[in-house]
This record gives structure tokens, C-alpha cells and sequence, in this order.
């Protein structure tokens, strides 16, 4: 598989389990585990192993998620070398949850157009040589 324009996109939405601070209010970690569930399939469809994760050169975390939100979470292959693979990746929320609001029916939800962007990173993983489907 060619690595230009590799992209992987997922979505889904984020449970009332995953809400840890009050507001219904999601730690900004379940970001990177999903940034870790993209680069592991970016990496299986490259290189038809799962990888490591080595490192992230940057996070940002730009705004809240909460329970009932919808999340657009991509990743893209950036650059690689023999074993490394640079990702950048990008969280949206793409639906938002409005319950609690005043006003507002219990069910109620945006949909966000534009999408909102909550978090932001660039990382490396690694794949080793011997592991890769198609050795170089």
C-alpha cells in the first residue's frame, strides 16, 4: 500500500463512562487513546503490524468533550523512515450533546457545521523491520 494521502477516520460517540470530571466533562486522554486506535490501523493497512506508539511531539487539547458528543477523530501518515512513521492526527466533534441545558429537550443534540476541533497532535510510531508486511 502506497503511504501518500494514508489517512484513517473514525467516529463515534463518547459514552457516559467516559465522562471523569463534573459536567459530564471527558479527561482529555480519551483523545490520545483514540489517536492510539487510528495509528494502530494507519499502521496495520502500512505495514500489516500493529507497531509501537514511540512518542508524541505535541498535544494540544483546544476544547471540552462531554458525554453524547460525536467524535470525528483522523489520522494521517506524515513521513517515514525504515522503522519510524510520523502521524499527525485531529479530534472534531462533529454532534454535540445540549441535555441539561435549560430549556432544552433531554435528547437534544447539535449538529456542529463547521466541526468543532478539541484536540490536535503530531507523534511517532514504530514498526520494526522484521514485522513489516512488505519489508523494504
Amino acid at each position: 500500500m502506497s503511504e501518500q494521502n494514508l489517512k484513517v477516520v473514525l467516529r463515534l460517540r463518547i459514552g457516559a463512562h467516559d465522562a471523569h470530571y463534573a459536567g459530564e466533562l471527558v479527561d482529555g486522554a480519551k483523545c490520545l487513546q483514540l489517536f492510539g486506535d487510528v495509528a494502530t490501523e494507519l499502521l496495520i493497512r502500512l505495514d500489516g503490524d500493529e507497531g509501537l506508539f514511540r512518542a508524541y511531539d505535541s498535544v494540544e487539547f483546544l476544547a471540552p468533550v462531554r458525554a453524547g458528543d460525536y467524535l470525528e477523530v483522523e489520522g494521517e501518515l506524515v513521513s517515514m523512515g525504515k522503522s519510524s512513521r510520523k502521524m499527525r492526527f485531529e479530534a472534531r466533534k462533529v454532534i454535540e450533546n445540549v441535555r441539561g441545558e435549560p430549556g432544552v429537550a433531554p435528547s437534544a443534540a447539535n449538529v456542529l457545521s463547521p466541526p468543532v476541533v478539541v484536540c490536535r497532535a503530531t507523534g511517532t510510531c514504530v514498526v520494526p523491520a522484521e514485522h513489516q508486511r512488505n519489508q523494504r
